[in-house]
């Protein structure tokens, strides 16, 4: 079955999206890969989870903020970042998010244009990358960074692609392709994020690059706000 195909009836629920779980898998040994290098540079333990439950976010916000109510409903329901997040641990054992990663590919008309087929309506992968920004940007309240990256490919996302200014909302309108980690604003209103977005398809050694300079500035904010001694 021709890829362009099977893209389409993964839409429809019938057949696993192959080009997704590889997006997946690629972003994800990006980010492992920069892992020995933090720890060779800053002499720092780190942690990595797919996951980011619900439930923990919560209990860190309360933590923060226990004058606010914070709810969720299930024990189970996670924000699940494509690359995972990536926390140095301090000397006791409390995580600090350094690093959140995601790929987003959307478009076939590309390849239905080669086949002569008609336009199809643009995704909505962005209308579920929204979701999932909203939720980090809320579990990164109490620091002044917010260490998100996502790289976007596909026809959806070329220059001429009206879909570009969808990833522009979400990223509360600032630029694309370059990377926002510090919060901006005269009261740091603005916790944008960094999001990569071309038609070409990232390699892992561009998604690493980028990852890597942003998971050791982070870790350079946290030896700033808290000390190097907290965290060796």
């Amino acid at each position: 079955m021709a890829k362009s195909a099977q893209l389409r009836l993964t839409r429809s629920g019938t057949v696993i999206n192959a080009t997704s779980k590889g997006q997946e898998k690629e972003v994800i040994s990006a980010l492992r890969l920069i892992e020995p290098m933090l720890k060779d540079e800053f002499g720092v333990r780190l942690a990595f989870i797919s996951d980011w439950y619900l439930k923990d976010i919560v209990a860190s916000l309360k933590e923060s903020c226990p004058d606010v109510d914070f709810y969720h409903h299930f024990e189970k329901s996670s924000i699940r970042p494509d690359g995972g997040v990536l926390f140095i641990v301090d000397n006791d054992q409390k995580k600090y998010p350094i690093l959140i990663g995601e790929v987003k590919n959307q478009g076939t008309n590309d390849k239905r244009a080669e086949e002569g087929l008609a336009k199809q309506a643009k995704g909505n992968a962005i209308e579920r990358l929204g979701k999932n920004v909203i939720g980090l940007r809320t579990a990164l309240l109490r620091e002044t960074i917010f260490p998100f990256v996502c790289f976007g490919y596909g026809c959806d996302f070329a220059d001429n692609s009206s879909i570009l200014d969808r990833v522009v909302t979400i990223a509360m309108f600032g630029r694309l392709n370059i990377t926002h980690l510090h919060q901006q604003g005269p009261s740091g209103e603005f916790r944008r994020g960094s999001f990569y977005f071309r038609e070409a398809k990232w390699s892992v050694s561009e998604m690493q690059e980028i990852l890597y300079d942003v998971a050791r500035r982070s870790i350079q904010y946290y030896f700033s706000k808290y000390g190097e001694g907290l965290f060796r």
